[in-house]
């Protein structure tokens, strides 16, 4: 091998080295897309989800399944009615294990 095509191959070598990986995507990747904040009724809750924040989607998500009509609605989980309604419902579940 000539002087040149060494000189070449480890410029090139020495360029690639330095590149760093890029994500194969941009966008986070978040569920809810509109949030409510209208209260809801525990009564008529079928599920109640909560998604923590994670490299996918910064942000805490909660979605709530209604029973009647199987709408799912993604809630304010920073709403003063929604934590009550979570903590409303911590209290629930903590007598349903005592």
């Amino acid at each position: 091998m000539n002087q040149s095509a060494v000189f070449i191959f480890c410029l090139i070598f020495l360029t690639l080295s330095g590149t760093q990986g890029m994500p194969l995507s941009r966008t986070t990747r978040c569920k809810c897309i509109q949030i409510s904040n209208r209260p809801v009724n525990p009564k008529s809750l079928e599920k109640l989800e909560l998604i923590p924040a994670s490299e996918s989607c910064p942000r805490v998500e909660i979605i709530a399944t209604m029973k009647k009509s199987g709408e799912k609605r993604c809630l304010n989980p920073e709403s003063k009615a929604i934590k009550n309604l979570l903590k409303a419902l911590r209290i629930e579940r903590s007598k349903r294990s005592s």
